[in-house]
């Protein structure tokens, strides 16, 4: 791994282990404020897809560590039985999410760098009484999963932080099975941003100095194989940068 590599990531996983850390007390907000600024956690939680009636079955420590940028169980059309598995998990909101729809027959693996997310994770599971779910600590550039072991991939504005995305879109193709599909959320740019924003720690753990250009972003998932590449909707994040969902389906 290229020194450069190893800073951004040492830089992203103190930034959200402070996150994991915040998400214990009910009354601050514990996103960036890149990502949510001054509004609540419910709020934030609800902006970017996430539902009341979802909201409110879910534990306090889930909604405080949420930091994404959508809401890909919505759009994943998960199925009951399936097995499913969560790029950068955090504190497990879509972990939890995804666990209900799969149903107990279903499973639901959720892997995370930091483990300060993954103790606030399974705690919420606890909380939850699932069991259906499990968490792993690892990094999605090496994920610590089978090859050809689960239906569906889901990440939520996380791939953006990983310095060599290639590489997470290689190992997601290796993970699933033939026939499964790939739906994420994730932070993406029209044209290239500023070598100044490029090389700032801030924005990388802020979902903004990762992100790649919608049309490269695209293209990496479809060199690792996939087909039917898409963007399946897009809003405005900040000047010149998007979120979007993305689909995408492995070969049978």
């Amino acid at each position: 791994m290229r020194k450069e590599s190893k800073s951004i990531k040492k830089h992203v996983k103190q930034h959200y282990a402070e996150v994991a850390q915040r998400a214990q007390a009910p009354a601050s907000c514990s996103c960036s404020s890149s990502c949510c600024g001054s509004v609540s956690k419910a709020e934030y939680a609800e902006a970017i897809g996430y539902i009341k009636e979802q909201i409110v079955t879910l534990p306090d420590g889930a909604i405080a560590a949420s930091a994404g940028c959508g809401n890909p169980t919505a759009l994943a059309e998960l199925q009951d039985g399936e097995t499913v598995l969560d790029l950068g998990s955090g504190g497990g909101i879509d972990v939890f999410l995804a666990a209900k729809r799969v149903g107990p027959h279903g499973r639901v693996i959720g892997v995370d760098m930091t483990p300060d997310m993954i103790e606030l994770a399974e705690k919420g599971a606890k909380e939850m009484g699932l069991e259906n779910v499990e968490f792993r600590l690892g990094d999605i550039e090496e994920l610590p999963v089978e090859n050809q072991s689960v239906d569906v991939i889901i990440s939520n504005c996380v791939i953006n932080l990983a310095p060599d995305k290639d590489k997470v879109f290689r190992e997601a193709y290796r993970v699933l099975k033939p026939g499964g599909r790939l739906m994420v959320s994730d932070i993406v740019t029209d044209g290239e941003l500023p070598k100044a924003v490029r090389d700032n720690p801030d924005a990388w753990a802020g979902c903004v100095a990762g992100a790649l250009d919608e049309r490269d972003y695209l293209a990496k998932i479809h060199d690792a194989g996939f087909q039917d590449v898409e963007t399946v909707s897009k809003k405005r994040f900040v000047e010149q940068v998007y979120s979007a969902e993305v689909k995408a389906f492995k070969p049978i």
